[in-house]
């Protein structure tokens, strides 16, 4: 009689590995809650050595409010160690300033004896890299003496947040995915890999190309209305900074709910393709939740989020597509 065979190769339907009771799962959980409490504070302690780096990051969107527009005629004034400005001239006016003065010309003032009068006096000073002429310019400032401390502290503890992402997702993922199969971590690797990227791409469109102009769109919003805005408090504009771009990082994580939805049978393309109007409003109704109350950036939050889901209809149409032709759905 031949002996029988023993498999040790582990199947795509295997189950999980030994089963723990309900106090063992929670010591898992505890472990991996106090491992990402540490790596956190590590990661924010690194943060308030560097947080200075870490606001000019910040920053960048608002001293690029006027990347898309373009460039006006400005003159600065220097008394001592103030300046003054930019202020914009039109360029007619240019010829009536000393001459060789540039469309962004800055102007030491000061004063010359002539006769029993004194005078004063413009000398144009030589450009310098990196020198900020922008004619909207905005002024961060902390309003109270601890102020200073809970933004540092808040900066710190978002960057802490992202840079331990890594650690603390490891550390819960360490959690979960003992409780799946093979077959299962295999169909959740994907989806995770393209949450991720379509997290990233909105956090990085939001941080180059909207926050710039719902800025700029909130200054000029201030000017209409006769109010001086160029002097706003640090923690609101760090605070709006951050729900912006995570709110569109977010934001684009609707595709892929979209289309497990699709994947699980809930949803076909038909059905996707009838709901486009909705999806067309509750864009416009999360540009206007996730962005400054104007119409410009909540359009140009709303239209890649809706070309979006015209990308899940055509993805959606394509595997439809694929399991008809395998004999896996009859045609509709």
């Amino acid at each position: 009689m031949s002996s029988p065979t023993i498999d040790l190769e582990p199947t795509e339907s295997a189950e999980p590995g030994s089963h723990k009771s309900f106090w063992g799962h929670v010591e898992d959980l505890r472990k991996a809650l106090v491992r990402s409490v540490i790596a956190i504070g590590a990661a924010l302690l690194l943060c308030l050595t560097f947080v200075s780096h870490i606001v000019a990051v910040i920053e960048w969107p608002l001293r690029n409010i006027d990347l898309f527009e373009k460039p006006k005629p400005t003159v600065s004034f220097q008394i001592g160690a103030t300046r003054l400005g930019p202020y914009v001239v039109p360029p007619s006016q240019l010829s009536a300033f000393p001459s060789g003065a540039t469309a962004n010309a800055v102007f030491q003032v000061g004063t010359a004896q002539i006769g029993t009068e004194q005078v004063a006096t413009l000398k144009l000073l030589p450009p310098t890299p990196g020198d900020d002429t922008s004619p909207l310019k905005v002024r961060l400032h902390n309003f109270g003496p601890a102020e200073g401390f809970f933004v540092a502290f808040h900066v710190a503890l978002y960057a802490a947040l992202i840079i331990s992402a890594p650690f603390w997702m490891y550390f819960f993922g360490s959690f979960i995915f003992p409780a799946l199969n093979l077959r299962e971590r295999r169909a959740l690797f994907p989806w995770l890999a393209w949450s991720v990227t379509l997290f990233l791409a909105g956090v990085l469109a939001t941080y180059f190309v909207l926050l710039p102009v719902a800025l700029r769109a909130s200054v000029e919003y201030s000017d209409m209305l006769g109010f001086d805005g160029y002097d706003w408090r640090a923690d609101d504009y760090i605070a709006f900074v951050t729900r912006f771009v995570l709110g569109m990082g977010l934001g684009f994580q609707f595709p892929i709910i979209v289309l497990f939805l699709v994947k699980i049978g809930v949803l076909t393309h038909r059905q996707l393709a009838q709901y486009r109007r909705h999806v067309c409003v509750l864009s416009f109704i999360l540009g206007a939740v996730l962005t400054t109350p104007e119409v410009i950036t909540q359009v140009a939050m709303a239209i890649p989020l809706y070309l979006l889901y015209e990308i899940c209809i055509w993805i959606a149409w394509y595997w439809e597509r694929k399991k008809r032709r395998a004999g896996e759905i009859m045609p509709v």
